[in-house]
């Protein structure tokens, strides 16, 4: 039985008393100090681990100055901060053992937007490709472009000075930045435009101001000295750029982008915006050595490019590994007859078309002389100037960073070293040198990065869990540090500093440190703000946090290693946060996007699941002993022992119950699993919790009624009638919403799939007559196989199917019903799942024999035969495809004529998120088959509908699962006409009647339809 486990830590009493007082004081915001809330901000995107004593969520810039002035008092004055954003930075720089304050889950918002001025003023908690998408509409975009676009927040890369593609051109965040709000650590408001004024005596706000710009004026010419002419130079305070000689102003700005929250929280941000460009072109130059592409980089540069982007061989060997790839096979085509070893991605964009026509001219003539004199290693280059095309490719190479990340292996890339800057004309001797000194610590590595500002990426595979793996970290960074200065760069181009502040110090000498320290006592003389990032202040005996501090591995390597291989879709998150994607079109975690709390996401969730397998390594618990003993059989015993638990649950702590809490959130709609780079998969980890949770704790009765609703809907067909009539009484209602916590249960087709059936005359399923066939008339069979949602609550689409394919010359045979179990895995009844599938996988593998096509019409059961009963079976699931409608249609339209239709309305492709990515072609081969009928569809952009299986009929998911479908499923209904909306998926189509109140079609439906009015 799984024990009872503790939350590992306690809160520091001065913390509560703090957060008590902040309540008391008109905070508004949200206050969370549960274990599993501050475990969700214990790492970002770095190798790092600091467990923070509690997480608070601003909703307004009082809140935010409360927070500050609270602090302030002598009671407080211990207390420490870090502001956080996205999380997604590399180098620990929001992390914190004092208290995080996250501003992205309320101000987010655009406050103000001067379309005649192009600038926009918006709340720092806000995304930056949300922010894109507000200012899209006036011509406008916020030109910084890096790779977490769709999750870092504008605070985040105010705090980086983040920049990314186009910098040469775009320059960075600095260079956009009009004005800040920020609040200083005693509550104080700075607005750097000037307009607030501010007294003197009573706040930190004058002598940041005054030393700022003291430090700036006296000590320019080590200034000048010391930071190095780079495109890219974070070093913590700009204090180069905040102050011009030539027109003798001080730009308070500058001194607070790239700060990493060390001086101030930066609540709201005056942002200059840049045309969006009426014309761009990509050209992918191809090599034949990742040497070859960085050493004709500079000649890009020179031609006059918007940016020069490169990756190696390895990223290119990744990405054609994971769903992105099919979006760019067609735009990066390989050679033939050489291998592509390295990219260019060399873009040109502007107002004026011919510009950018003749720009993209003269490279692609210069790059035809060196294919035929074979020059530069060049072996190929493709062109594009479709927008959307160019989005696929910077998409591909923005995920790029995870995907190094995919590699296999307990050696993983790590990012410590990997934003180093220098000269763009040193980059490829500086990095010669770099692959000498990785190579001779038998170190594998992927590289890519912005060759024209001489910025690389490089991810060396180290093991976080071996200490020696991890020492070595650290001497490589050393080298590294002391590589770029020889070259007259940076170790830190891009990614600030954090936890690799230790080495400024050495970088800027005892002189020019010490006014860097000085800046920091003037806004932060209690060292509150992110201790330890940049610097200390002036007489603090504070230290600098270092790359060897705690990290990760510290606790993974304390679970044993079998535990941590066979849990390694946990383990492996590597904190990239892709899960975090703003985007309500897109299907990654909607549990995540409705709740915006972080625990709610695959990183949340992996987090706690490996927090949850700590602990019970800790306590003496072996997890997979645990999964192989023979108690999941309830004995009258066992179940009075998990009640006696159960009720106890309200008094008793368990780390456990938070660990459940998150996972009871997931709808287990398996979009994690494909659209995360590392493939992150929450409903197979969540089954595995669910199913040992529950060895301790009594289930809830909906949990049965879900697990065996594949066994009783046989029987309720055999009247459905009178189930439907029972159903519909609001007693009954009423009381299966308050015993079995179930709602909104749907009602059975009638008539049933059975009497429809026999209307049609169908053949009934005989395998002996069956397999007497030749070959040849078995090709003209068609085998269906029934799913439980849609043979007994939607048996109209079945029966339609049969329709379709007698319509196409096949006999159709429903094979009888045997249940899928996904809805049992769901749950977490493992033993039974793993039982029924096994009966399942033994009947479809003798069915298979016949070699007769078996097809079923909903894709996310087709897909569990392929995913969970692979997982659960491994190789006793036997060899059997069973195809979706889509898949088994595609091949027929090469024997199949194509026909005009007298249909030319457009129908409305709303595909199933699990279909979606996990078959990132489906909705382009559905066009296809449209297309062949003389139909046109239409791809709708969506993400989960909310339903997912019976989630939405769970009472206490009712509201998430009608937030998930407001995302992005009903605004897209209410602008479409609904007859013509196609849905895939039998949960979406009865979410789409449950909230619409009016049915949709299956897209083989619509099939059916276009061929009968040809």
């Amino acid at each position: 039985m799984l024990p009872r486990l503790s939350s590992q830590s306690d809160i520091n009493p001065t913390v509560i008393a703090f957060l008590d007082q902040l309540n008391q004081q008109g905070f508004s915001g949200d206050i969370e100090t549960q274990y599993s809330s501050r475990l969700a901000v214990a790492t970002d995107n770095s190798v790092y681990q600091v467990l923070p004593q509690a997480v608070v969520h601003p909703k307004t810039t009082n809140d935010v100055q409360i927070i500050a002035h609270l602090a302030n008092t002598d009671p407080f004055k211990s207390i420490q901060f870090s502001p956080r954003g996205g999380g997604t930075g590399t180098n620990g720089q929001s992390l914190t053992s004092g208290i995080v304050v996250d501003l992205s889950r309320h101000m987010n918002q655009v406050l103000e937007v001067n379309e005649a001025e192009g600038w926009v003023r918006v709340q720092t908690g806000m995304v930056k490709d949300a922010l894109n998408d507000a200012v899209r509409p006036y011509g406008y975009f916020f030109s910084p472009d890096l790779s977490t676009s769709n999750r870092a927040t504008v605070g985040g890369m105010i705090n980086t000075d983040a920049s990314g593609q186009g910098s040469l051109k775009y320059g960075k965040t600095s260079d956009h930045v009009l004005s800040l709000q920020a609040v200083l650590a005693d509550g104080s408001v700075l607005e750097s435009d000037g307009s607030l004024g501010f007294s003197e005596d009573d706040n930190f706000v004058s002598t940041a101001l005054t030393v700022s710009e003291q430090v700036c004026r006296e000590h320019r010419p080590l200034i000048d000295e010391k930071f190095p002419a780079l495109n890219r130079f974070l070093t913590g305070y700009d204090l180069k750029n905040a102050f011009d000689p030539k027109s003798d102003s001080f730009d308070i700005t500058r001194i607070l982008c790239g700060a990493e929250g060390s001086l101030a929280f930066i609540t709201e941000a005056k942002l200059n915006l840049t045309p969006i460009p009426k014309a761009r072109t990509l050209i992918n130059v191809k090599y034949n050595t990742f040497e070859a592409a960085l050493r004709n980089a500079p000649f890009m540069v020179q031609a006059n490019a918007l940016s020069v982007e490169t990756i190696d061989s390895k990223v290119l060997n990744l990405a054609k590994q994971d769903i992105i790839w099919h979006t760019v096979s067609d735009l990066i085509t390989d050679v033939p007859g050489k291998e592509m070893l390295g990219i260019n991605m060399v873009e040109y964009a502007g107002a004026d078309e011919q510009d950018v026509r003749l720009s993209v001219e003269q490279l692609t003539a210069q790059l035809d002389d060196m294919l035929k004199t074979e020059k530069g290693g060049i072996i190929g280059y493709q062109v594009t100037s479709d927008v959307a095309s160019l989005g696929r490719i910077y998409n591909m190479r923005k995920k790029a960073v995870g995907l190094l990340g995919a590699v296999k292996g307990s050696a993983k890339p790590i990012a410590f070293a990997e934003d180093t800057c220098v000269p763009p004309e040193n980059l490829a001797d500086f990095i010669d040198e770099f692959r000498a000194l990785l190579d001779g610590h038998g170190l594998h590595y992927g590289m890519f990065g912005h060759v024209d500002a001489g910025v690389l990426h490089v991810r060396p595979a180290l093991d976080m869990c071996d200490p020696e793996q991890e020492a070595l970290m650290h001497q490589v960074s050393d080298e590294v540090v002391k590589l770029v200065a020889k070259y007259g760069g940076l170790m830190w181009g891009e990614h600030g500093k954090g936890f690799r502040s230790e080495y400024g110090p050495a970088f800027f000498g005892e002189t020019l440190f010490n006014e860097l320290r000085r800046i920091k006592s003037a806004f932060d003389p209690h060292n509150k703000m992110n201790p330890g990032k940049i610097c200390t202040p002036l007489d603090s005996q504070d230290e600098l946090v270092k790359v060897s501090d705690v990290k990760r591995g510290t606790y993974d390597r304390q679970i044993p290693i079998e535990v941590r291989d066979s849990f390694s879709q946990a383990m492996e998150c590597n904190g990239n946060g892709l899960c975090f994607n703003y985007d309500t079109a897109s299907p990654m975690c909607p549990s995540m996007k409705v709740t915006a709390d972080r625990r709610h996401s695959p990183k949340g969730r992996a987090g706690m699941v490996r927090e949850w397998l700590r602990q019970l390594s800790e306590q003496g618990f072996d997890v997979i002993e645990l999964e192989n003993q023979t108690q999941y059989t309830s004995s009258a015993k066992g179940l009075i022992e998990k009640w006696r638990n159960t009720l106890n649950k309200r008094h008793e702590y368990d780390f456990s119950h938070e660990v459940y809490d998150a996972m009871n959130g997931c709808l287990a709609c398996k979009a994690c699993a494909s659209q995360c780079p590392i493939k992150v998969d929450v409903p197979s980890f969540r089954a595995r919790f669910l199913n040992l949770y529950y060895t301790r704790y009594q289930r809830p009765a909906k949990d049965y009624l879900v697990a065996n609703i594949e066994t009783l809907l046989p029987y309720m067909a055999k009247m459905p009638k009178t189930i439907n009539f029972a159903l519909k009484q609001p007693w009954v209602q009423s009381l299966t919403a308050k015993t079995v916590g179930y709602v909104d249960a749907p009602l059975l087709s009638v008539p049933t799939l059975e009497q429809r059936m026999k209307a049609q005359l169908i053949e009934a399923f005989d395998l002996e007559k069956l397999s007497k066939l030749t070959d040849a008339q078995r090709a003209e069979y068609v085998l269906i196989v029934q799913d439980p949602f849609t043979s007994f609550y939607d048996a109209a689409v079945v029966e339609d199917f049969v329709k379709l394919a007698f319509v196409l010359g096949k006999t159709p045979v429903i094979l009888p019903f045997k249940p899928n179990g996904k809805a049992a895995h769901i749950k977490g009844f493992l033993k039974q799942f793993a039982q029924g599938a096994q009966s399942t996988a033994d009947f479809l593998q003798q069915v298979a024999q016949l070699n007769i096509p078996l097809v079923g019409v909903d894709p996310a059961l087709v897909l569990c035969y392929r995913d969970e009963y692979v997982e659960i079976l491994e190789e006793k699931r036997g060899e059997f495809d069973v195809l979706t409608v889509h898949e088994w249609l595609l091949p027929l339209m090469n024997t199949l004529s194509s026909s005009p239709s007298s249909d030319k309305e457009p129908w409305y492709l709303f595909a199933h998120c699990t279909e979606k990515t996990k078959m990132p072609n489906a909705e382009k081969e559905w066009g296809s088959i449209f297309k062949h009928f003389g139909g046109v569809l239409h791809t709708v952009p969506v993400g989960c509908c909310g339903m997912a299986g019976t989630f939405g009929h769970e009472s206490d998911k009712l509201q998430m699962s009608k937030d998930i479908y407001g995302l992005s499923w009903k605004p897209q209904m209410a602008a479409l006409p609904k007859e013509r909306c196609l849905v895939t998926g039998y949960s979406c189509r009865s979410q789409v009647k449950r909230f619409e109140d009016q049915p949709v079609q299956h897209p083989l439906q619509a099939i059916l339809r276009l061929i009968n009015v040809v």
